[in-house]
């Protein structure tokens, strides 16, 4: 009798505390918008029209309107907003989050962080764009599978997770991006109306619907998929260490490297302070103090993310697969330069000398996605470089791809042929090789150089 009245009483309990559960799950979510009404919203910076509709917010654009906000009153920091989105074809939008306006920031322009809803072939929805700042930081080209996940004149579901540095983002149940960034920690959320261009695109509208924010969140989701873009200087994030990757680069000394040709790191000409490594200028006809620095450790198939930052009209690089038949590393190199005032630019053939370029190869391709993509001189650019096992390279300028080759085939070895190096037996087929900076007697600086094996 005691035993089956405990029965009873333990399952009562536990129907009690999953019932609890239940309603606290539910509690944590709460809706942003009523279905009925914008109370709780306001518009910002331009004359789009808003208004509800059969239980969606109903965005309308018109025309010589900038770019049309409607705001939330709250600000947030860490959560996951979760709703659904419908945009007529041909019209772009966004969602804005941890975003902000002042007075004295472009009259009240509404600027950050921005999930892009975008209906062009580019196909870059759910990716995260910083508005009126600093422009793209994850465009979809660094998801290229997740291109497909948007339904045109159809609804979509979003899902955006902040929490910390941690921003990621989700297109119909399937992650598309993430970012590591601190520039913003706060901010309102809102929904854009972009301004339109040619007549044929006023009045088209976006729509959202089911709208809700969950702040009670403690840990991000982890990734062990997507390619995380950290802007962290000189961070790798617990799910890029859980991926492979490693400091390549400590940030604080040369440990790991050595001058080429020589056994031992330079003790001048590289001058490292606040995670940043710059190599020292060196006036004309004096000797160099720092020369090419290389890893004592040999790679051959992994990706390679730097960031660099180039001083008006210098020269640098970054190789990989070198060889050292003396002083100066030899090897397939990203070209680190100033274009429009660095000589060696418009050397070469066909560009192929470029920043971003293999050098002295094959030319960066800068025009992608309908935009050119941009190289910043005096502020921090960032660049890729992936060795794939079975022969394929990548380079990328600012998360867009600009150089894609085979160094297993006869273009490679034809282009070599016609290169600089065709007296260079087997230049860049090696299986493994270590990885250089080239001091080229300029000012360049370098920060957050990590890798991960393939």
């Amino acid at each position: 009798m005691t035993r089956i009245t405990l029965t009873k009483f333990t399952a009562l309990t536990v129907i009690l505390l999953i019932g609890i559960g239940a309603i606290s799950a539910q509690a944590e979510w709460k809706d942003m918008f009523d279905g009925k009404s914008l109370k709780g919203w306001e518009k910002k910076n331009g004359w789009a029209e808003y208004r509800v509709e059969d239980g969606a917010i109903v965005g309308k654009s018109v025309p010589k309107s900038p770019n049309t906000f409607l705001t939330t009153g709250v600000d947030y920091g860490d959560f996951i907003l979760e709703l659904e989105v419908k945009v007529d074809k041909g019209l772009n939008s966004g969602i804005q989050f941890r975003s902000l306006s002042f007075p004295e920031f472009r009259e009240g322009r509404v600027h950050g962080y921005q999930y892009e809803l975008d209906t062009a072939e580019r196909a870059w929805t759910a990716g995260i764009y910083d508005e009126a700042r600093r422009g793209w930081l994850y465009p979809v080209d660094l998801n290229p599978k997740a291109k497909k996940l948007f339904k045109q004149n159809a609804w979509n579901k979003v899902r955006i997770e902040c929490i910390g540095s941690s921003i990621r983002t989700w297109l119909n149940d399937e992650p598309v991006s993430h970012l590591m960034d601190d520039f913003t920690s706060k901010g309102f959320i809102a929904l854009q109306v972009h301004s339109v261009r040619s007549p044929e695109d006023e009045g088209k509208e976006v729509a959202w619907r089911n709208i809700r924010i969950n702040t009670d969140v403690k840990k991000p989701t982890k990734n062990r998929k997507t390619y995380i873009r950290n802007m962290l200087p000189n961070n790798i994030s617990a799910d890029e260490k859980a991926k492979g990757w490693k400091l390549l680069w400590n940030g604080k000394n040369l440990d790991g490297w050595r001058n080429v040709g020589a056994k031992t790191a330079p003790k001048a000409g590289w001058e490292i302070e606040d995670g940043v490594l710059t190599i020292q200028s060196t006036p004309h006809g004096e000797e160099r103090k720092g020369g090419d620095i290389v890893t004592i450790k040999k790679y051959s198939a992994f990706e390679l993310d730097f960031e660099f930052k180039l001083t008006p009209g210098a020269n640098s690089g970054l190789k990989y697969f070198v060889t050292e038949p003396g002083a100066s590393a030899l090897g397939l190199e990203y070209q680190v330069l100033d274009d429009k005032k660095h000589p060696d630019a418009k050397m070469g053939a066909a560009g192929n000398r470029t920043a971003a370029s293999l050098y002295d190869l094959i030319p960066s391709e800068r025009d992608v996605s309908t935009r050119t993509v941009p190289l910043s001189i005096g502020n921090w650019n960032h660049g890729r470089v992936i060795v794939r096992p079975n022969g394929k390279v990548e380079h990328w300028l600012n998360d867009f791809k600009v150089v894609s080759y085979d160094r297993a085939n006869n273009i490679f070895r034809a282009l070599v042929a016609r290169s600089k190096f065709a007296d260079k037996e087997g230049f860049g087929l090696g299986e493994s090789g270590g990885i250089a900076l080239q001091d080229h007697n300029d000012e360049v600086s370098y920060r957050s150089i990590k890798i991960r094996e393939m």
